[in-house]
């Protein structure tokens, strides 16, 4: 078990993958905040189960897209501290060729899945520097390693949180604080549900898609004392669907 007054930001926390996350963390003894964009029975049942597991879990409600509203959430929350860990989950998908792509389909992606990093994690950092400790881990994906058809906006904002993982991590580590990402693969979500599985599987040299629970563990590992020396790294969790 972690230090018991170690605490866990899980932005995009109450599903899918970060839903898996926020229950890793806790089972490794982090007191979690968990963000969604309005607190609906996912969130609830996401608070009982890590309370019945006898950790503190508080759900955040802010809508990453909005710095303003973002910042003012988590320092009402964390005030004058910061968590020991934060993981930002939070990530949609707008499926469709480049030619045939809106504006709208555009934006909202890179606002959610990169300008979203900006806007809960950066007014955290000020506050973390002077613990001289703590991990940040970033989910990208295996589409921002390697880009994918149909998912030109996915992929870039994807490929940007790799690169501001690395920037990071030249700026923090000074202070002991380690900044990576995991890039999952196929997992089995909701965002995942519909796809073709007779196309996708022979990709995949383990001839399966991944569960949350397996991307949660490589984020525990990064958050956790056992990853003390890996630092501005992308952690793949794909079943060999990108080698190299």
């Amino acid at each position: 078990m972690m230090n018991d007054h170690r605490t866990a930001l899980i932005v995009g926390g109450c599903r899918g993958i970060g839903r898996a996350v926020s229950l890793r963390l806790a089972h490794d003894g982090f007191d979690i905040a968990a963000t969604c964009r309005k607190r609906g029975d996912d969130a609830g049942s996401l608070a009982a189960e890590i309370a019945a597991a006898g950790r503190r879990c508080d759900i955040l409600e802010l809508d990453v897209r909005d710095r303003e509203n973002s910042r003012a959430a988590l320092l009402a929350h964390f005030g004058d501290d910061a968590p020991d860990a934060i993981v930002y989950n939070s990530g949609i998908a707008r499926d469709n060729l480049f030619v045939f792509m809106e504006p709208q389909e555009w934006r909202e992606v890179i606002d959610t899945n990169l300008n979203g990093f900006y806007n809960t994690v950066q007014p955290l950092i000020f506050n973390m520097l002077p613990k001289r400790r703590g991990a940040i881990v970033a989910v990208s994906s295996a589409s921002g390693q390697t880009g994918q058809a149909g998912q030109v906006n996915y992929s870039a904002s994807k490929a940007g949180l790799i690169g501001a993982v690395m920037a990071l991590a030249r700026e923090v580590g000074r202070k002991g604080i380690r900044v990576n990402a995991v890039a999952p693969g196929v997992i089995e979500t909701e965002m995942t549900k519909d796809l073709p599985k007779e196309q996708i599987l022979p990709l995949i040299p383990l001839h399966r898609f991944g569960r949350s629970e397996e991307v949660a563990a490589a984020v525990a590992f990064l958050c956790g004392d056992g990853s003390s020396y890996i630092h501005g790294q992308v952690l793949a969790v794909n079943g060999g669907l990108v080698i190299g």
